[in-house]
C-alpha cells in the first residue's frame, strides 16, 4: 500500500508554481529604470556619501552579528541583535516573529510594498566552528574574518543600504521592507512566513545573496522525500520474504530507469537517489527502511508528473511485494517561473546597478534560494548572487568588506530607484 504521509511541514508548503499572476504583474513597478537620473540627485548621492562614510561601521556590524552562534532554528539571539540595530537606524514597526524573523520598515506613500531579504540563520557546521574558535570575529584589511561572516554580510549590508535611505531623507512611494529571515537552511520557513503577510501586497521580493554579478529572476523546484518501507522483521531462519530490501531495491531502480531521470534539457530536471538505509546485522532482516529521493525540474508539471509516476512505482512494488511504501516529505522548495519575469523593471534595475558597480551580471531563471517561496506563489522575485568571501562552512571563513558595501550599494539604488 502506498500513501502520501501529512505532516506539519508539508502543510506549510505553498503550491509549487502559479502561472495565473495578475495581468501586467511582471511590470507592476510601472516606471523608467532612471538610474542616471537618481544618480544625478542630491539626496542619492547623500546615501552614496553615507555607505562609504560608514564602511569601517558596517564591517564592525558585520564582526558582531556574524559572531553570534545562530543554526538553523536557533537563530533568536541573531535576530534580537538585527532588530536593535533596525531601531537604532530608524525602521519603523520593528518586530521579531515567530519564525524568528527580524523585520523593520521605511513607512512609503503607499502601502503596497518592496521587500527585501537577507538570510539570519547559518549551517550547522558553522555554529560548531563559532563555538570552537579561540576569539570571535575579526576584521583583518578588506576582510571580517572568522565562523558565522560569510552569511550575514547579506544582512549587514541590507541594514547599511537601509541606514542610508534613511539619512539621506529619502521618502519613498513603496513601503520598504527589510527582512532578515530565518531556517533557510531547514525549508525556508521564515520566507514562508514572510510572504504569507507580504504576499498581498509586494510589488518584488529581493533576496539578498551578493552584489549582483548574478540575478535569477526564476526559480528551480526542488522536492526531497524520504520513502520509508515497513515490514515484517525477523531471524533469518524465520524465512527471507517479504523483506522491505527487496521493495526499496526494486523501487529504486524503477524510478531511476524513468525516462525523467535521463533528461538533458532546458528544465534543468533530474532525478536523484543518493541515500539507502535498513538494517544494522547480518542475520535480522529489518523491520522499516527508508531512502532518498531528490526530484527538481523548473516546471510544475513536470515534477508532479515524476511524482504521480513515483507513486505508482511504489503502489506497483508494494503489491508485488508485500512491503508498505510511504511518501513523507523532508523539504519542498517550490518553484516555477514568472511570465516577463526577465524583462521586468525590477531585473532591468539591478542589471543596470551591477553595471554602474562595474560589471556585467550573469541572468539566470533556475534560482535556489528564499526567493523561491516568492515565485512559487506567483509573485515576481530575484535573487541578487556574487561572491561574499571565502571558506564558508570552514573555521577559516571570511568575508569580503568590499563586496559587502557593493551589495549594500546595490540594495540602497534599488530602494531609490524601485521604492519612489
Amino acid at each position: 500500500m502506498i500513501r502520501t504521509h501529512p505532516s506539519l511541514a508539508a502543510s506549510l508548503l505553498l503550491p509549487l508554481v502559479l502561472f495565473h499572476a495578475s495581468p501586467g504583474a511582471c511590470q507592476a513597478l510601472g516606471q523608467e529604470i532612471g538610474l542616471s537620473e537618481a544618480l544625478a540627485r542630491p539626496d542619492v548621492q547623500e546615501g552614496l556619501s553615507y555607505l562609504d562614510a560608514h564602511r569601517q561601521e558596517t564591517a564592525e556590524l558585520l564582526r558582531t552579528i556574524g559572531g553570534i552562534v545562530s543554526p538553523s532554528g536557533q537563530e533568536h539571539d541573531r535576530a534580537a541583535a538585527v532588530a536593535q540595530r533596525m531601531r537604532e537606524i530608524g525602521l519603523r514597526d520593528v518586530r521579531i516573529t515567530a519564525s524568528p524573523n527580524a523585520v523593520g520598515i521605511i513607512p512609503g506613500a503607499s502601502d503596497r510594498a518592496l521587500v527585501f531579504v537577507s538570510t539570519l540563520d547559518d549551517l550547522a557546521t558553522v555554529a560548531e566552528h563559532q563555538r570552537a574558535a579561540a576569539s570571535p570575529p575579526r576584521i583583518q584589511g578588506n576582510r571580517v574574518v572568522g565562523p558565522g561572516t560569510n552569511t550575514s554580510l547579506t544582512t549587514a549590508a541590507m541594514l547599511a543600504a537601509a541606514e542610508a535611505y534613511v539619512e539621506a531623507g529619502l521618502k519613498p512611494d513603496l513601503t520598504l521592507v527589510f527582512a532578515a529571515v530565518a531556517q533557510e537552511e531547514t525549508g525556508l520557513v521564515g520566507m514562508h512566513e514572510l510572504y504569507g503577510r507580504y504576499r498581498d501586497r509586494a510589488v518584488g521580493f529581493v533576496d539578498v545573496l551578493g552584489d549582483g554579478h548574478s540575478i535569477s529572476y526564476g526559480a528551480l523546484g526542488i522536492h526531497w522525500w524520504r520513502v520509508v518501507a515497513t515490514g515484517p522483521g525477523g531471524h533469518t531462519l524465520s524465512g527471507g520474504l517479504p523483506n522491505v530490501n527487496q521493495a526499496i531495491g526494486r523501487a529504486v531502480d524503477r524510478i531511476l530507469s524513468l525516462p525523467d531521470a535521463g533528461r538533458e534539457d532546458d528544465t534543468r530536471t533530474r532525478i536523484n537517489i543518493s541515500i539507502l538505509d535498513s538494517g544494522s546485522v547480518f542475520n535480522h532482516k529489518p523491520e522499516t527502511g527508508w531512502f532518498s529521493l531528490d526530484i527538481r525540474s523548473m516546471e510544475g508539471d513536470i515534477l508532479e508528473g515524476i511524482e504521480g509516476k513515483v507513486r505508482d512505482i511504489l503502489a506497483t512494488v508494494s503489491r508485488e511485494t508485500g512491503i508498505e511504501l510511504t511518501m513523507e516529505p523532508f523539504q519542498l522548495t517550490p518553484g516555477g517561473q514568472i511570465p516577463g519575469a526577465r524583462e521586468s523593471d525590477l531585473v532591468r534595475a539591478a542589471a543596470a546597478i551591477s553595471r554602474y558597480l562595474g560589471y556585467e551580471p550573469s541572468l539566470s531563471n533556475s534560482g535556489s534560494s528564499n526567493m523561491n517561496v516568492a515565485v512559487g506563489g506567483g509573485t515576481l522575485a530575484i535573487g541578487l548572487g556574487g561572491s561574499r568571501g571565502g571558506e564558508r562552512g570552514q573555521p577559516g571563513e571570511w568575508a569580503s568588506i568590499d563586496g559587502m558595501m557593493r551589495t549594500a550599494t546595490q540594495v540602497f539604488l534599488l530602494s531609490v530607484l524601485m521604492g519612489s
